[in-house]
């Protein structure tokens, strides 16, 4: 599958590219779309997907994904006839917008047909025009109804963010987003590797929280607090220890021995000696 480089990540915006990524692979992203719907909020968002940078870095390390830049392609100065086919296609959906909102205009007016029919009958008799009144159909107010309609192009629905829709080139990024060789990073890695589901820990005062399932099940288990050494200040742990227990979570720290690769990792747990 192929990623969409914006703003030094990678994005998704196909849904089934998307599914197999958090289903697959764990990989979790954050919808940045607008749902259409009435009184969105953020926990509506939808497509397009953006990773985080190590999410990005992960699938390319694991031959997952390719990321694509297509910000030459897509900021060069168009031709005459991709101009032509824009205009072309833009046309075509404004005129489908139209259609759908006539179809349903004319379903709606059936729908209140007996109400309508009475009301204009009753205009006409008022108006003396009995024998008008008496043959007035179904029929005539629809087709009236038809050629009456006009649709206001400055209404038309603006379409939700998606794959791009005509072909197009791209060049694709071979090399590193972020440092791979940084122990956050390294972390991040191998959390993913024992199959857990990770992301940012930043509203926790963290590094990373750990999911035992997909976040939309399951809460955070766990904040995982980086440390580049395996010496902590008293005050350092006892904050990041006391916050753990104030969102409910287990505190675990990662840190790298010295002279060793290896990551090795501590969970903390507050005691109250007085209970």
């Amino acid at each position: 599958m192929y990623l969409t480089l914006l703003n030094g990540t990678g994005f998704v915006f196909n849904v089934d590219d998307y599914m197999e990524l958090r289903n697959k692979y764990h990989i979790m992203g954050a919808p940045v779309g607008t749902a259409n719907t009435k009184g969105w909020s953020p926990n509506q968002s939808t497509i397009p997907v953006e990773l985080s940078k190590f999410e990005t870095q992960l699938l390319l390390d694991e031959n997952i994904a390719k990321l694509a830049d297509k910000s030459k392609d897509l900021k060069a100065k168009p031709t005459a006839e991709k101009l032509k086919k824009c205009k072309a296609d833009l046309e075509s959906r404004l005129l489908g917008q139209e259609e759908a909102l006539k179809a349903e205009k004319l379903r709606e007016t059936e729908r209140y047909m007996d109400k309508i029919l009475t009301g204009k009958r009753k205009k006409l008799l008022k108006q003396g025009k009995n024998e008008l009144a008496a043959a007035l159909t179904a029929s005539d107010v629809l087709l009236e109804m038809s050629a009456n309609f006009r649709f206001d192009r400055q209404n038309a629905l603006v379409e939700v963010p998606c794959e791009h829709p005509t072909d197009h080139s791209a060049q694709i990024v071979t090399g590193p987003i972020v440092n791979t060789t940084s122990l956050k990073y390294r972390v991040f890695k191998d959390l993913w590797k024992r199959g857990k589901y990770v992301t940012s820990g930043d509203a926790f005062g963290a590094d990373f929280l750990v999911y035992p399932g997909d976040p939309m099940i399951y809460h955070a288990s766990h904040i995982v607090i980086v440390h580049e050494t395996p010496v902590i200040k008293p005050l350092e742990l006892i904050a990041k220890v006391r916050l753990s227990v104030i969102v409910n979570k287990s505190c675990v720290f990662a840190y790298e021995m010295e002279n060793y690769e290896e990551i090795h990792y501590q969970t903390v747990a507050w005691c109250n000696p007085g209970k």
